[in-house]
């Protein structure tokens, strides 16, 4: 079961005061101690270089690792007390407030955040004052990411109300979630009892969650790397053609593509591959005037005979 993020959290925060007291510790060792496989450890130590007290050079992590041992080069730069601007304590304590009312969070975890509250309240003094009159309400993805968390946690079932963009329609299902991740979105992999199969849920398109009494028990499956991106095009995977408008210049930045040639009216021609190619009928729907498809042509057919479709269900004439 791959770990969940609050999980993931708490061990980078144990690795930085681990690899304090330990200065050029073998991975193998740290791996073990922390009951991880290297590679995973490797992923710990290629974030922990972007923390610190603040986005400044000096002041960020300085850990690398020939793969053998692991170096920390300024632990003393990063050591001194955190000094903290009323501004910032007052961010630090309308976020922890907020964070402490999310459903499904572990009541240890929940304990443990509002101890550490109270602490920056007497720490902060005068300046904790403003913080008191300001709320922050989190939108429903907060909650959806708090149920799965847990449910990855508990090791149980999820029951969910689903909207499926390529159907257009809400779907309910039960799934065993696997892991939460983010590429531009935070989504779920899950094993989908509906259609036995892995399937990948954008939170913000869950509807409605529910943790059941069931527990959770996914297929063995290797995970897949998602370095590279969620959406991966095979080499094999037929090539599509779409022509897009100056407004339509979005697409190149939100799919994969091995191609985007300028066009004479500011716009772009783009050659992309998928495995469904069907699927991007939607994509020429929503581009509308900024854009279409011209290759396969078949595809461009079925786009086009979508589009009259549309227009001629709300009494329009193409």
């Amino acid at each position: 079961m791959a770990p969940n993020a609050i999980d993931q959290t708490r061990r980078m925060l144990s690795l930085v005061t681990y690899l304090r007291e330990r200065p050029g510790a073998h991975v193998g060792d740290v791996a073990r101690a922390f009951g991880i496989t290297e590679a995973e450890l490797i992923a710990d130590l290629d974030v922990l270089p972007m923390c610190g007290t603040s986005f400044r050079g000096g002041d960020l992590l300085d850990i690398d690792t020939d793969g053998e041992q692991i170096w920390w080069h300024n632990p003393d730069d990063v050591a001194e007390p955190l000094r903290i601007a009323a501004d910032e304590a007052t961010a630090l304590l309308v976020a922890a407030r907020a964070v402490a009312t999310l459903p499904g969070l572990r009541e240890s975890d929940r304990d443990a955040l509002l101890r550490a509250t109270a602490k920056l309240e007497a720490a902060a003094g005068e300046a904790a004052g403003a913080s008191s009159r300001l709320s922050v309400t989190f939108e429903s993805e907060g909650g959806v990411f708090a149920e799965v968390d847990r449910a990855i946690s508990e090791r149980r079932r999820l029951w969910l109300r689903y909207y499926s963009p390529a159907r257009d329609e809400l779907t309910e299902r039960e799934v065993d979630p696997i892991r939460l991740f983010a590429v531009g979105h935070t989504y779920m992999e899950a094993w989908c009892r509906l259609s036995e199969a892995r399937r990948t849920f954008r939170l913000d398109r869950v509807a409605e969650i529910r943790i059941l009494d069931e527990p959770s028990a996914p297929p063995e499956i290797e995970l897949r790397d998602l370095s590279e991106g969620l959406v991966q095009p095979s080499a094999d995977d037929p090539e599509v053609v779409v022509e897009v408008g100056p407004g339509g210049r979005w697409v190149a930045e939100y799919y994969p593509h091995d191609s985007a040639e300028e066009l004479p009216d500011g716009g772009l021609r783009i050659t992309l591959r998928t495995p469904d190619p069907a699927s991007l009928r939607r994509l020429a729907l929503r581009l509308g005037r900024d854009g279409r498809i011209t290759a396969p042509e078949a595809l461009a057919e079925s786009a086009r005979r979508a589009a009259r479709e549309a227009l001629a269900a709300y009494g329009v004439q193409d």
